[in-house]
């Protein structure tokens, strides 16, 4: 990380490391500066790119010239001044020496966010509910949709793939449902361009995604990061390959006996481990291939929606390991972007595992400018991929247009526990973001909270609200010491604010 830090304060966010190096006469633009982009406003804009070393390079856009020079290794990065919103369809003009010329057409300026994660963060808006009244509804073509493709990689890589499409019926489909969601609300509020770069991959635990040398600095994930290393490193290919072939052959055969018989075939084909081994990579593989690309990308602010692959092994890291994704990849831009995550939705698993993620996320707020939109009314019992992604956006949205943009705005978030105190067999518990006052969901009592005493065993509580507070009690713990609320995977919810927003799962 500080070799790709010391990078990016001498000209360029990149590690040239397990890079593609320049070719004589190469002339070209860092992957995300491409055609249809949107750039940040009200901020000085990166611009970067490769040429021929020491070559002097010119960057042309709304009225502005910049020049530098490409260092020894051929890379070059400058700034253009700060610029206001606009719509206007502009090109960004780089030139070099003997004519040589990069246009991007249909540059915009206005609000700049990217989203990361896995699955959830990757499900399309194609999938998500009301999917035909939404498609017909995106003719907007102010929103502009960035897509990383690019895979895993052992090495930081300084290059990446993807492009930028305009919103509209045609392409909506393929869009990050959740950044969409998101962007389209700012995008009504605001009433500016917005530009929303999606990186993400199914499956993938958020050990792919920080940085190898911040995993291994610390003692506690370097032992995660060492088994999964470990892991990766020990895959055997040709044996992983035969033996998908041996399931697949078993699958077309059941699958044709079910058509045959005239039957729904109920079990899905195999995915096949050596193109997912490529596509996820190892411990800091996404990073390497898919985020140290796009730095220093000029962006207001960065979005997470992951957590689902870590409830299976050790959740309680979940907490360290979602502070140092934050923390490194705001070091990789060099600014303390906002950041903000969707906490884990109710959804049937086993085990303490999904409780534990959404604790460690609620526990993250303590970093500055974060939030976190809860959806633990959000999920579907048996479905990991909720389609609701309009609410999810929604609420992500509540939280930059309150407290990025100084917006007014229901709630930024939903009830989330302040303090707790013990008078006698009662427990107090205060909450902060209870815009409206606290409320039963229903207008019934309150359900889901729980109470304990030494012996830790865990009774259902009698609930009741005063003003800001909920006082929790039950018959069966006279001298209570701790209290937990949503603690399940499916859990029972009953409280939220007056803008209607669910209170955080937690104990105390």
């Amino acid at each position: 990380m500080k070799q790709i830090i010391n990078l990016l304060c001498a000209g360029l966010a990149v590690l040239a490391v397990g890079s593609t190096y320049l070719c004589a006469g190469d002339f070209r633009l860092g992957s995300p500066l491409a055609d249809h982009m949107v750039l940040q406003r009200e901020k000085p804009v990166a611009v970067w790119g490769w040429a021929d070393a020491g070559e002097t390079v010119t960057v042309a856009f709304a009225g502005q010239s910049k020049t530098t020079a490409a260092g020894a290794d051929g890379k070059w990065l400058l700034k253009l001044d700060a610029m206001p919103a606009s719509a206007e369809s502009r090109s960004l003009v780089v030139t070099g020496k003997d004519s040589r010329k990069v246009e991007v057409k249909d540059v915009l300026v206005g609000e700049v966010w990217l989203g990361s994660g896995q699955s959830n963060m990757a499900m399309t808006v194609a999938r998500c509910s009301d999917y035909d009244a939404e498609k017909a509804a995106a003719q907007l073509p102010l929103i502009r949709h960035y897509r990383e493709t690019s895979g895993a990689a052992e090495q930081p890589q300084s290059e990446g793939q993807g492009t930028w499409q305009t919103c509209t019926p045609d392409t909506v489909g393929t869009f990050s449902a959740t950044l969409y969601f998101f962007g389209r609300e700012l995008h009504k509020e605001i009433g500016v361009p917005v530009g929303l770069i999606n990186t993400s991959v199914g499956g993938t635990p958020i050990e792919a995604w920080v940085a190898a040398d911040v995993q291994t600095s610390d003692p506690e994930t370097k032992v995660s990061y060492d088994r999964r290393f470990e892991t990766y490193s020990k895959f055997d290919p040709v044996h992983a390959a035969d033996q998908y072939q041996k399931q697949l052959a078993k699958w077309k055969v059941s699958s044709a006996k079910a058509k045959a018989e005239g039957r729904r075939h109920t079990t899905a084909a195999p995915t096949n481990p050596v193109a997912m081994h490529k596509l996820k990579g190892g411990p800091a593989g996404l990073f390497n291939g898919k985020v140290v690309n796009l730095a220093p990308y000029t962006m207001r602010g960065m979005l997470w929606y992951q957590g689902e692959a870590n409830t299976r092994s050790q959740p309680e890291l979940y907490h360290k390991q979602l502070s140092q994704l934050v923390t490194s990849w705001r070091t990789l831009w060099n600014e303390e972007l906002p950041f903000a995550w969707v906490q884990l939705p109710n959804y049937t698993a086993p085990g303490e595992g999904w409780p534990l993620v959404r604790e460690a996320m609620l526990k993250t707020l303590e970093l500055p400018k974060t939030g976190m939109a809860i959806a633990i009314d959000l999920g579907e019992a048996k479905d990991i991929h909720p389609k609701n992604k309009q609410a999810v956006g929604k609420r992500l949205s509540y939280w930059a247009l309150g407290t990025v943009y100084g917006q007014q705005v229901p709630a930024i978030s939903g009830p989330l526990p302040a303090g707790s105190s013990i008078n006698g067999s009662e427990v107090s518990i205060t909450f902060k973001h209870t815009n409206g006052g606290l409320k039963s969901i229903t207008g019934g009592p309150l359900t889901g909270f729980e109470i304990a005493g030494a012996d830790q065993q865990w009774k259902n509580a009698t609930a009741k609200i005063v003003g800001d507070t909920v006082v929790i009690s039950s018959p069966e713990v006279a001298m209570p010491v701790a209290v937990r609320y949503a603690w399940k995977d499916w859990p029972a919810t009953s409280l939220a604010n007056g803008a209607g927003l669910p209170a955080s799962p937690f104990r105390k």
